[in-house]
This record gives C-alpha cells, sequence and structure tokens, in this order.
C-alpha cells in the first residue's frame, strides 16, 4: 500500500495526504518516512509554490503508532538507549522538515490531530480545519509530557501561553470552532481541502520570494529576543525584492489599469 499520496490539483500546488486511514494516519515509520521524502522533494521543486498537507479518511493523524509503528532507518544493531533516540529523531526531523521548507505549507485539519498530528498541523504556516476535526495534546493523557516533537514551542505561539498550557496540562479537547476562535485555525470549512487549496492558490499568484522572505521573517520574528533585533532583517529582505524584481512597479501599474499584478520576480 502506498501510505502517502502526492497530488498536483493546480498549477504550482502539491497537495501531500497521509494515507492510512485505517489507522489514522498515525506517524508509522513506513509513513513517516515518505511524508517527509514528499515534503522534501516538493521543497526542492522549483514550479512548486505552496505545499497542503492532509490526511485520508476521517483523520488528519493521531499521534504516535503504539501497535504498529514499523521500524525506522538506520538503526540495526543499535542498544535501545540509541534505537529510541534516532527514532525520535526521525519525527523531530519531520517537523522541522516542514518549517524548511521555502513555500508555506498548509494543512487541511480534516479530522483529529492528535499529539503528534497536533505537531504536525502547527509546523504547517496556515491551518484549516473541518467541522469534525478536533485537537488534543496527548501525551498528558498517557502518562508522559505533553511536551513532544518542538509541542512547547509551537503551540504557546500559536494561541498564547494561558491558553496553550490549558491543553497541554489538562489534555483536553478542543473541537473546530474553539480553534477558530483562540487562533489554533484560520478558519473552519465543510470542504477543508478545497479551503486549503484556495489559500494555496492566492499565495501561488504573488512574488515567489516575497512570500519565502515572508515565511521566513515570520518564522525569525517569533524566535526573535526584541523588536531591535529582528525589525533590521524585515527591512532587509524588503529592499532585497525592492531592488532585485520589478514587482513594485508592476503592482502600481496594476492598480492603475484595474487588473491584477502578474509578477516576474526578476527585472
Amino acid at each position: 500500500m502506498t501510505y502517502v499520496l502526492v497530488d498536483r490539483p493546480d498549477l504550482g500546488i502539491v497537495v501531500i495526504t497521509l494515507n492510512r486511514p485505517e489507522r489514522m494516519n498515525a506517524m508509522a515509520f513506513d509513513v513517516m518516512v515518505p511524508f517527509r521524502a514528499a515534503l522534501q522533494e516538493a521543497g526542492e521543486d522549483p514550479s512548486v509554490r505552496a505545499v497542503v498537507v492532509t490526511g485520508a479518511g476521517r483523520g488528519f493523524c493521531s499521534g504516535a503508532d503504539q501497535e504498529s509503528a514499523g521500524v525506522p532507518p538506520g538503526v540495526e544493531g543499535l542498544p535501545p538507549a540509541s534505537y529510541a533516540l534516532r527514532a525520535m529523531g526521525l519525527l523531530e526531523d519531520v517537523v522541522l522538515t516542514i518549517r524548511r521548507l521555502p513555500q508555506p505549507v498548509i494543512a487541511a485539519v480534516n479530522g483529529p490531530a492528535i499529539g503528534g498530528g497536533l505537531c504536525l498541523a502547527l509546523a504547517c504556516d496556515l491551518r484549516y480545519a473541518a467541522p469534525t476535526a478536533y485537537f488534543r495534546a496527548a501525551g498528558i493523557n498517557n502518562g508522559l509530557t505533553a511536551s513532544e516533537l518542538g509541542l512547547s514551542f509551537l503551540l504557546p505561539r500559536a494561541i498564547g501561553s494561558t491558553r496553550a498550557a490549558e491543553m497541554m496540562l489538562t489534555g483536553a479537547d478542543v473541537g473546530a470552532e474553539e480553534a477558530a476562535r483562540i487562533g489554533l485555525v484560520s478558519s473552519v470549512a465543510d470542504d477543508v481541502l478545497g479551503a486549503a487549496v484556495a489559500a494555496g492558490r492566492r499565495v501561488a499568484e504573488l512574488s515567489q520570494p516575497g512570500i519565502e522572505l515572508t515565511k521566513k521573517s515570520i518564522q525569525a520574528g517569533l524566535a526573535a529576543s526584541s523588536l531591535e533585533a529582528h525589525v533590521t532583517s524585515e527591512g532587509l529582505g524588503q529592499l532585497y525584492v525592492r531592488l532585485l524584481t520589478d514587482n513594485f512597479e508592476e503592482a502600481t501599474l496594476a492598480r492603475k489599469e484595474g487588473r491584477s499584478p502578474v509578477f516576474r520576480d526578476r527585472r
């Protein structure tokens, strides 16, 4: 069975689907290894302007697969402690791969996003939820910590420290409408994949270096120690695109002519 599906529904947009619905697209290694490879391939394709991630069936991703996790690559002969470190490192790298992609990654959360599945959604730049979606920081319910795969970094930055602490310390579910209210997702849509693809289509219409630098700037801003430490890098990014492309002139002309701009991203 192919556990990861890749589709191109529109020019410049790639949809990557976790395809193990009978296990709610749990993070087994035979799913996560090809998922990471599909992300990397999309990231290296200059024709790809946006990446959409979703799940097959009724779930987005149910987190760790506690019954049939499979075996990560490159662990033969390792002692248990090293095996565990390599296995966790692979899952961490999936989250980091999403963050490192130059293109925006958009989550179409079609159902439950639990534990590591919540982390995958948070690693994406934009999130849309189906009405049946819900979100759970599940580690605490399993007698572990709720902190995994960057959750304690990503979640407070998405919804604030108080709401993040409530989710992580209680393990309570957050439904789709509540997720939209607190800013965990942008909106709730019956056709959540359609909403995510539409957002990707809008991204694809804009300046490619402008979008890529904006993604980098958002991430850098969230990690910056102060406004003073960050604001200059924003200005340099703005100057970079302004000086190396005629995008600003095209946008000005397009407004005068009453049409949508067509950005060449070059002079």
